[in-house]
């Protein structure tokens, strides 16, 4: 605390004017300028003090927090941990130290951190109420990864939306899409909805399907389409390669080609098969057909002799 000015020592010890002399007109503005002077810059003083101290408390808990992070990250990164337990225990680390770090803020300003403790719990159910969504958001982080319908790394399909989980933090998961767009859903509306793990099992069944003319005999079409699928690149032997006739559509005999791959190589190997079917439909000679129509053309000569005998 800082001396007072010598004016007021001067009131204070008896030098100045008395007690039983009010001070003139001219003495009066004087003093309560120099009493505001005092008592702004012990106000200035103090609180920015406190201040500074505040900022530099949170400076040193985001860079901590930052560490802490790390520290947890590198410390549990095994290949026997997933990755997705990994990511959620070093946010969940990051988060407690900037919660102490806030803690400590209040307790630079002067704040009574245990009658704070007790005052948010007496109001627990208002600020329930006010969070309810987070408080959701952090209990449906906490059941997926429990739960762990899906983990980081994974091609799920959710909300309409088709990415790959790049992570799953307290409050929300991250997907990117295949046009490397980020979606970010809170965790509620993940676990809540329905959930395609594409790639979940280590193979997947790639499906092409292909209509040919009605022309063509059945039991060679199948012949054809089976050497199509067996000897596409990428296509395993067990399972079996497949080849279903599905219907008798309106203009060809529509077939189902389906040979099982890793999942990793899916889209690749779908193409393959495609490629496959029509490379060999065009060398046994067998046509795809597409959809036609017949049109009859009736001249007006044959509707006026019809319009005749119908008159007759």
């Amino acid at each position: 605390m800082n001396a007072p000015l010598p004016l007021l020592l001067a009131l204070q010890d008896g030098t100045g004017p008395s007690a039983d002399q009010s001070p003139t007109t001219d003495q009066a503005p004087i003093l309560d300028a120099v009493w505001l002077a005092h008592v702004s810059r012990q106000v200035a003083l103090d609180w920015g003090l406190k201040v500074i101290g505040a900022l530099l408390v949170l400076l040193i808990t985001w860079i901590f927090a930052a560490w802490a992070r790390r520290l947890v990250y590198r410390a549990i990164n095994r290949p026997r941990f997933d990755q997705t337990f990994v990511r959620f225990l070093s946010n969940l680390a990051r988060w407690i130290v900037l919660v102490l770090g806030l803690v400590a803020c209040l307790g630079v300003f002067g704040i009574n951190t245990t009658s704070l403790a007790a005052m948010v719990g007496a109001a627990g159910l208002a600020i329930g109420l006010a969070v309810q969504g987070s408080l959701s958001n952090l209990a449906a982080g906490i059941m997926l990864l429990v739960l762990r319908p899906f983990k980081v790394g994974d091609v799920i399909q959710v909300g309409g939306h088709l990415g790959t989980v790049d992570e799953i933090e307290l409050f929300n998961v991250k997907i990117d899409t295949p046009d490397n767009r980020r979606i970010i859903y809170p965790n509620s509306q993940v676990f809540g909805a329905i959930i395609e793990n594409i790639t979940h099992n280590p193979r997947r069944r790639a499906d092409v399907m292909v209509g040919v003319e009605y022309a063509a005999d059945t039991a060679r079409t199948r012949q054809v389409l089976e050497r199509a699928v067996a000897s596409t690149p990428g296509v395993l032997t067990d399972p079996a390669p497949a080849v279903v006739l599905l219907e008798l559509g309106a203009s060809s005999v529509n077939w189902r080609v389906s040979g099982w791959c890793n999942t990793a190589d899916f889209w690749p190997v779908r193409q393959a098969i495609t490629e496959s079917v029509k490379r060999h439909l065009e060398e046994a000679g067998l046509t795809i057909p597409f959809p036609q129509m017949d049109v009859w053309m009736r001249s007006s000569a044959s509707a006026a002799n019809q319009r005749t005998l119908t008159n007759a």
